[in-house]
């Protein structure tokens, strides 16, 4: 079986590799000359950078991505080097202290910090096991089969009736449920700004889910009671593109064939099956399996004839809430950052309006760092990403693809300079000591991607909302990614191919 998959972001590697494991004759197509779309990151005069995805979530044996790997058989091929994340706000900071206190110092630490808050601080952390153990008895059950499946499934319902009340709230009901103070709501809610989504829009239950204890210190044991497990962290040593270059390596050792410089631009059909693909220079490839990846819009308007995508899939094509894009600064240093960051990941956020602050970048008002940025170190885990002597750094924040008062190409300088003065807060002396600078804008990342809108996560995690479904109308066409319905994340879209993946085979004669 012929199967043409168009991009070679991580989600189409994945349904490459796995499907050409599987016997399948695999075709990926490649518009730019590199391979690996965003995940592939910045290569230049010996630095190496990733374009944000930083620290990585459920990669560990039997996590989300984790069994991925292992069902490709790749695991001893990277190195995942655990790794956790500091959060700042303008009264506190949250990092993991020097001797480790036990699984629950964030919750002593947060009783310590709002004493006035400390019932509601308890009650959320009873509810966050609660949710940490349904997920987990979730995943069991849908990984068993027979009498364990049902018994899994079982015991997860009993866990879930009393959150049942609470399925409907938004994350700014539950906070409101827990905390009376909106600083220790922000707390909760900020990594929502990631997403650009407004904690009234997002699903209320997930609040445990976007803010797992390990992610905030290495040290705590993922498995907390016989049903309760917490996803890890991990850094891939040698960022994102060493996964890129495996899953490639893995994709050519089964006889498949990566072509680069090769933009897709028809799908072609016929009797409502999927018959090959049209490239830029009139090639037809023929297939009988044809998986897409990228921008949803871009993929089923772009590619296929007006009425060949049926009304159900255009209106959720048409209704995918997709995040913002970045603005970004790669940087090379003549001086060790370490002294100055306490992680290799740290978060800076400068309001604890979250909702407003979100507001302002979908309504296209840039904050020029003021509401918050990120400053990655991966020299601190990863020293090869610079060269010896020398210090890879990203900074980078949320920004309106396109801004309401000015274009990126105009105020790239000028908004780099300010995004560098915010950071010398934290490093000192920063804007002298850089011997190398990339700037990335929003309209950069839309080359890289060729989407209209850059949207730097893909689908945004609305409630009501979702992704484009993997299967499409047209039979063979299935699509996968960030802006489908696995939702945005590394794990989330890795995850997403692998379903694919054994949809295909399940459905293939």
């Amino acid at each position: 079986m012929r199967v043409n998959i168009i991009g070679t972001g991580i989600s189409g590697l994945v349904t490459g590799a796995l499907l050409s494991k599987a016997g399948c004759k695999v075709h990926l197509y490649e518009q730019h000359d590199d391979i690996g779309g965003v995940t592939g990151g910045v290569h230049k005069n010996g630095y190496h950078w990733d374009l944000g995805q930083l620290i990585l979530e459920g990669f560990g044996p039997g996590e989300q991505a984790g069994s991925v790997i292992d069902e490709l058989g790749i695991r001893d091929k990277i190195n995942l080097i655990p790794a956790d994340r500091v959060y700042a706000f303008p009264g506190f900071t949250i990092e993991p202290p020097e001797e480790y206190q036990g699984p629950w110092w964030r919750r002593q630490f947060l009783i310590d910090q709002f004493p006035h808050e400390k019932r509601g601080i308890k009650r959320y952390y009873r509810y966050y096991r609660r949710m940490m153990e349904v997920v987990t008895l979730a995943r069991r059950g849908d990984s068993a089969h027979g009498i364990a499946a049902a018994f899994y499934k079982t015991v997860m319902l009993f866990h879930l009736l009393p959150l049942l009340t609470k399925k409907n709230w938004s994350a700014k009901q539950l906070m409101n449920h827990f905390f009376k103070g909106e600083e220790i709501k922000a707390v909760f809610t900020s990594i929502l700004a990631d997403f650009v989504v407004r904690p009234e829009e997002f699903q209320g239950l997930g609040v445990a889910l976007v803010n797992p204890e390990p992610a905030f210190d290495k040290r705590v044991p993922l498995k907390f009671s016989w049903c309760g497990r917490q996803p890890s962290y991990h850094y891939i040593d040698g960022e994102c593109r060493a996964l890129v270059d495996v899953l490639a390596e893995l994709i050519r050792s089964h006889g498949g064939d990566i072509h680069t410089g090769c933009e897709v631009v028809a799908i072609r059909t016929r009797d409502k099956k999927v018959a090959g693909i049209e490239l830029e220079d009139g090639t037809v490839e023929p297939a009988e399996i044809v998986v897409a990846s990228g921008g949803a819009k871009e993929t089923f308007y772009g590619l296929l004839k007006p009425g060949e995508l049926d009304r159900e899939y255009r209106e959720t094509v048409n209704h995918i809430p997709l995040m913002e894009s970045v603005f970004m600064l790669q940087l090379g240093l003549d001086i060790d950052p370490a002294q100055y960051l306490p992680s290799a990941v740290n978060y800076y956020y400068l309001t604890y309006d979250i909702s407003g602050a979100v507001e302002k970048l979908s309504k296209g008002i840039y904050h020029e760092g003021q509401d918050g940025y990120l400053i990655c170190n991966p020299t601190l885990l990863s020293p090869q990403s610079a060269p010896e002597g020398k210090f890879a750094v990203t900074i980078y924040t949320v920004a309106p693809d396109k801004p309401e008062d000015f274009t990126w190409a105009e105020a790239k300088q000028d908004m780099a300079d300010k995004l560098i003065a915010l950071a010398e807060e934290k490093i000192p002396g920063l804007k002298e000591h850089i011997t190398e600078m990339e700037i990335l804008t929003p309209e950069d990342f839309r080359k890289v991607t060729l989407l209209h809108h850059h949207s730097f996560g893909g689908c945004a995690p609305v409630m009501g909302k979702t992704g484009a479904p993997y299967r499409t109308n047209i039979g063979g066409l299935w699509f996968v990614g960030a802006q489908s319905e696995s939702g945005a994340g590394m794990n989330n879209v890795i995850e997403g191919a692998a379903k694919v993946f054994r949809m295909i085979l399940d459905e293939s004669p």
